[in-house]
This record gives C-alpha cells, structure tokens and sequence, in this order.
C-alpha cells in the first residue's frame, strides 16, 4: 500500500467566473501541515478536492497516490473533519460514531467498539451515551473529530478545528491529533488563526486569494516579514520629540508621520532595530510611551505582502510545479517595493 501523502499539480478550481484556486502545487508528507489562510481563501475549496468531493477544474489532486474522487481505495483512508456543524442532534455521540464507523466498511460490533474507543480518546466517555444535541460546542466539535478518526485514516483533513472550543477542547483535539501525526498519519489542519498552527506544526502552507502564496518553515515564512516596510506606531506624550530623536538614531527608518496628537508612526525596512531605538530614545528622553504597536506585524499582512509580489506571475506554482514541499516560494523577479524618501530630524520635529 502506497504511503500516506498528498500532492497538488497545478489545480485550479473555479465555479462558474469565480476562481476558488489558481495554479496551486504542493506536497505533504506524514506530520502536521497548517493550511493558513483568511476566510474566503480557498482553503476549504482545497479540503474538499483531496477528500475527493470535488474535482479539480484543471490540474491533479493525488491521495496516497491516486485520484481521490469517487475511489473507495482512497476514501477508506481518508478522514474528514468539515468545518460546517451538521449532527445528528437524536443520536447520541456513540451511535453517530458507530455509524460512521460502518460507512467506512466496518461490522457493527468493530465499529461501536472503536467508536467507544474514539469518543474515550477525545475526551467524551462520559457523555457518549447522551444525544448530541444537548453537547457543547466544544463537545460537538470533539464527536466530529472522533468520526474523523474512527477508522484510523492514513490522511486527516481538518477544517478549522478548533473553531468555537473552549481550552479544555482544545487541549485535548490538539493531542490527538498530534498522536495521530506522530503514527504515521498526514494531517492538513486548516485555519486563519496563525497561533494555532504554531502550537502544533512548524510546516506551513499560505493560501491566500485562491494562490498558494508562500510554503515552508513558518520562522522562515514570518522571516519574510522583515523584508517589507513596517509601519512601527507609538503614542507617547511627546510624540514630534521622540520622532526627532529616533531619525537621527534609527538609519532603518525612512518617513515618519503623525496619526494624531499623541502618535508618531515610523516607517522602516528594519522593524527589529526601530523597536530598540524607540525603547532606548524613550528611556533616554524620559518619555511616557503608552502604545507600541504594528499594524504590519501580522498574518493579514504578510498575505498581502505575499500575493502582491506574486503578481504578474503564471498562479504561484513557480517554485512548486512538481509538488515540493521544501523552503518558502518566492517570486525570483519580484519588483522590489520604491524607497520613499526619508524625512529629516528638521521636518519630524517641526
């Protein structure tokens, strides 16, 4: 049997003159993989075409090393968690589970035991025998996640799993599925929520507008960060003062501006540095600082960032046509942004 795995080659899905995914080639292997992404991304289009309930409008989905679609060989390995909360609310969690247990090709008596097992796993041993519509959100997101793994998939789908669950949740969904990776299993967890991943996974995947926009380590991925303008904003009590002494301390810095009477806002190719001269101007000077932040410093951002320098070129699949999972996709001939030009200590402190 073919090892658990997952390749895109250049797919595309659109419906009808909306593009849900363009041009997009990657590869997983067995771990945890984060499919990070705004909402509207395209991230559960993507869900959907490798558990084989949609296809591809252009381009190869390749499960385990066949199409998915209408291919019992390859949905008996694969296990789905859908985003959307539709149970069975007369059922109890043992019987949905056992179900679906059956579905994947079980007798009865193997699949209740293995979805007692399931439900024991995750945390609901006690309320397996409770109809479902008196769960929780956490406890209906967690009887998702044992049908998910009721049949011991070889590869996990996970649409935005932790969605809507309290900490108690959380835990105990993210050790199970850490468990489940660390047998063998490809896990695609998807979700907008950067913190998520990173509890999790370092392999990450960026989606965004339909294109997959960068992939790799995410310390490499949030590197990238470093290589766009940052916009570093501090409200402090003397904000034109503090502006001065930072221009004639910070080379990183290029234009600075003042949102308001009690904010400076800096621009810089070097946010790392600016931080530090902000914190030793304002120690140094005696300011009041209130507020230190960067409305850069995000996940949203570095999408943005991302897509914009993969404009003009053919989707995102120059750096993974055959599916490679390595390093961070980049474009090589990206324009690099225009260097605006740096105001004075004369004109910030005026």
């Amino acid at each position: 049997m073919s090892a658990p795995s997952i390749k895109a080659v250049r797919v595309s899905k659109w419906y009808g003159k909306v593009t849900a995914l363009q041009d997009v080639s990657l590869q997983c292997t067995p771990g945890v993989w984060g499919l990070l992404g705004p909402n509207g991304s395209g991230k559960t289009t993507f869900m959907r075409l490798v558990a084989g309930l949609l296809t591809p409008s252009v381009g190869q989905i390749k499960v385990c090393e066949q199409a998915p679609f209408a291919n019992p060989d390859v949905l008996r390995r694969v296990g789905l968690c859908p985003e959307a909360d539709a149970l069975y609310d007369d059922l109890s969690g043992l019987e949905f589970v056992s179900a679906m247990g059956e579905l994947s090709g079980m007798s009865a008596k193997d699949a209740r035991d293995r979805a007692a097992k399931s439900l024991t796993d995750f945390g609901l041993e006690k309320a397996m025998d409770r109809a479902m519509g008196g769960y929780s959100r956490g406890m209906r997101q967690r009887a998702k996640l044992a049908q998910t793994v009721v049949h011991d998939p070889d590869v996990i789908l996970l649409d935005e799993p932790l969605t809507g669950t309290d900490p108690t949740s959380r835990h105990v969904i993210l050790e199970q599925i850490q468990k489940r990776a660390d047998d063998g299993a490809v896990v695609l967890f998807s979700t907008h929520v950067l913190h998520e991943v990173e509890a999790l996974t370092e392999q990450v995947l960026l989606i965004a507008r339909g294109q997959l926009v960068a992939q790799g380590n995410v310390h490499e991925i949030r590197d990238l960060l470093s290589e766009h303008p940052h916009h570093v904003r501090v409200e402090c009590d003397k904000p034109r003062e503090l502006a001065a002494r930072v221009l004639a301390a910070t080379p990183g810095v290029q234009t600075v501006t003042f949102p308001s009477a009690s904010e400076v806002e800096f621009l810089s190719h070097d946010p790392d540095d600016t931080y530090s001269s902000v914190a030793k101007q304002a120690l140094e000077g005696g300011f009041e600082i209130r507020a230190l932040t960067s409305p850069d410093a995000t996940l949203e951002a570095l999408f943005h960032y991302l897509v914009e320098r993969s404009a003009g070129m053919a989707g995102t699949g120059a750096d993974a046509a055959q599916g490679s999972a390595k390093g961070v996709s980049k474009p090589k001939d990206a324009a690099k942004p225009e260097t605006p030009k740096k105001a004075t200590s004369k004109e910030a402190g005026a």
